[in-house]
């Protein structure tokens, strides 16, 4: 699997994702040749599994709030790619989505981002994309890998989920806009 065709075949032929092909739902990531920022998050939504486009949501608007960016550079710029730890919405839970299913990010993650060279940050969005690449380097909360998020530069910068149903966790802890999104808008804007 050297190209990016042959591999979105393989992701939709994987038996694992049988289910989802066969009822015509496609994988949704996007990689970018020249990127130098990678989204990593959880699994995409329902809505965004429907309509074919990452972020496009209250979460989506508000992760380019924090970020800095528009639409139009995050969208369209070539500098932004996404690859969720899972590429198929994974169903709805007791609170919230189900987890991404396990050893999805391990077999696809790879091969995607040999496609990607020059990606010099990775967003870490919740906590399932901060156990996934940070591992032990994590914090014992979000709260707290999220506080220390410089300890991850250059490579890394772990947020909290943008979603609605976090606000109240952002105004429990105003740190994070006063201190961590300027700090992300910097990192941004050097690499956009």
């Amino acid at each position: 699997m050297s190209n990016a065709t042959d591999i979105f075949t393989a992701i939709q032929n994987d038996p694992q994702n049988r289910e989802f092909t066969n009822q015509g739902i496609q994988p949704l990531y996007h990689i970018e040749p020249q990127a130098t920022i990678l989204l990593v998050s959880q699994a995409p939504s329902r809505k965004a599994q429907q309509e074919m486009t990452y972020w496009d949501d209250a979460s989506g608007r508000r992760l380019r709030e924090w970020m800095g960016v528009t639409d139009e550079e995050f969208y369209h710029s070539g500098a932004i790619a996404v690859l969720p730890l899972d590429f198929y919405y994974p169903g709805k839970g007791k609170q919230g989505d189900l987890p991404p299913r396990k050893g999805f990010a391990e077999k696809w993650h790879p091969p995607l981002l040999e496609l990607m060279p020059h990606i010099q940050l990775t967003l870490l969005i919740g906590q399932y994309a901060q156990r996934y690449y940070l591992g032990r380097r994590r914090k014992k909360t979000l709260t707290d890998t999220v506080a220390h998020y410089a300890e991850y530069l250059p490579d890394y910068f772990p947020l909290v989920h943008p979603s609605p149903l976090n606000y109240g966790w952002m105004n429990h802890h105003p740190w994070f806009a006063e201190q961590v999104v300027p700090a992300l808008q910097t990192q941004v804007r050097r690499l956009i």
